[in-house]
């Protein structure tokens, strides 16, 4: 044998074996996000038709009615994902993300910034959380492969996701949390509850906030256990190649009218963003903490993004590429809209939700629950759709068990965004910041999905609310 020839290869922890297994199974098996969601269509009327002995006609009627029953929410959704893009591509955001990529010297350290920054901001919103987290990725990547880093691109790019993946429920822009502070929501409406439940008993409360801590440590450890070694890292540009961000636009050399003025007045701009965050900060002087829904924290981020712009012309066109990003989300909206209804419909919910929460006791009902978000998560990726259709019935069993609405809402939300990491729907923005496709990112965060296992439910049986 030729010796020269013979390149030893590297030898792997048991966690990092798991990693390249399941990345490698993703990568030839991994769907677009689009035929995800079509695959799942078929699974879940298949599911209807065995389980509930629905007929073609009844399954095909209900998916059609749930395919603009969700509008209203749909329109929140994106509203939260464009005002955060729009935020972080501003340049101050810009500067701030390239000191981040500094900080690390080694690939595993790469990943836990990555991580850390994308939970972080995802407390704040989710939106925010994910398209900052894939920013960042992006150019922590740009940055390894410049300086030499051993980073592995994909591994970097699912630390971005973290944020979806795992602590988004527990943070101010959680969706069923947000829809139960909300006056008159549908819950309220169908008589499930009888008061508002504020953000201090689902975010501002130690027992999410221990778990968001808890959360962030656990994830860099297990990002840095499966990072892979060095002769197995692979680089951004072995996934999209040379990476140009350079956005200039040439300058006008004409002469700006009265009206282009105007528009890019930065008083006028500035004026009506400047009122609008005070109403924003206002709402929560006079209600304090507990003021938090979904439109408040939509118009605080839609008036934070214009102050920081200032002139109403740029705020404008942000937004403006802002909306392609969210194009993928619009489209398959409706299709996810389409399954609930389908489910719920035909008492596919009824059924998996009921058989889960006869199961549970006071001890176990947290883990119940998010057992019970994971499973519909995978057919239904919308937090808030979910909590609409089962967040009711979660609520009573939770209340006659002694749980108190803020545990059920954060054990719930535990679940929805842990199958976030086996469904791409969300990943959307970020694969197409990144450069990568869903095969090539999404090996490691089922990987990821599957070490978080243990943690979440060891966190939600033994920490007390």
């Amino acid at each position: 044998m030729n010796t020269d020839e013979y390149v030893e290869k590297p030898r792997l922890t048991p966690v990092q074996k798991l990693g390249e297994l399941i990345a490698d199974r993703a990568q030839r098996w991994m769907p677009s996000p689009f035929l995800f969601a079509i695959i799942l269509t078929y699974v879940a009327a298949s599911a209807a038709w065995i389980s509930e002995g629905a007929s073609i006609t009844e399954i095909t009627s209900s998916w059609y009615d749930g395919f603009w029953s969700l509008l209203q929410f749909a329109m929140q959704m994106v509203l939260i994902l464009v005002t955060a893009t729009v935020v972080a591509y501003h340049p101050w955001v810009k500067r701030l993300i390239l000191r981040l990529v500094q900080l690390p010297r080694s690939g595993p350290q790469a990943a836990m910034v990555v991580a850390t920054f994308a939970i972080v901001t995802s407390w704040f919103s989710w939106g925010l959380g994910l398209i900052f987290g894939a920013i960042l990725a992006r150019e922590m990547g740009k940055r390894a492969e410049k300086v030499g880093m051993a980073a592995h691109y994909p591994l970097v790019a699912v630390a971005g996701y973290l944020g979806l993946g795992l602590t988004w429920g527990w943070g101010m822009s959680s969706s069923p949390g947000l829809l139960q502070a909300t006056d008159g929501n549908v819950l309220m409406e169908l008589g499930f509850i009888d008061r508002v439940i504020p953000s201090t008993e689902w975010v501002f409360h130690p027992y999410p906030l221990l778990l968001t801590v808890l959360a962030l440590i656990y994830a860099c450890t297990a990002l840095y256990l499966l990072s892979p070694p060095k002769e197995s890292c692979r680089s951004i540009s072995q996934y999209v190649g040379r990476v140009d961000d350079s956005e200039s636009e040439a300058a006008s050399t004409e002469t700006p009218t009265p009206a282009d003025k105007i528009d890019n007045s930065k008083i006028l701009g500035g004026a009506i963003a400047l009122t609008g965050v005070v109403v924003f900060a206002n709402a929560f002087i006079t209600q304090g903490l507990g003021a938090l829904d979904l439109n408040v924290l939509n118009f605080g981020f839609l008036m934070i993004g214009l102050l920081l712009y200032t002139s109403p012309t740029n705020y404008q066109k942000e937004f403006y590429k802002a909306v392609t990003g969210a194009a993928g989300i619009i489209m398959l909206y409706p299709f996810y809209a389409g399954i609930i209804c389908m489910m719920t419909g035909t008492g596919l919910v009824d059924t998996i939700s009921s058989a889960l929460l006869a199961a549970a006791t006071p001890d176990t009902f947290p883990v119940i629950a998010w057992i019970t978000a994971g499973i519909l998560n995978v057919f239904v990726p919308s937090g808030g759709g979910e909590w609409a259709i089962v967040g009711g019935p979660m609520l009573l069993a939770g209340a006659e068990l002694g749980i108190p609405p803020g545990q059920t809402i954060a054990a719930y939300a535990a679940g929805d965004a842990h199958t976030n990491l086996l469904n791409p729907f969300w990943a959307i923005p970020l694969l197409a910041i990144t450069g990568l496709r869903a095969r090539d990112l999404f090996g490691y965060a089922i990987t990821l999905m599957v070490l978080l296992t243990p943690f979440l439910a060891t966190a939600l049986y033994f920490l007390p609310y």
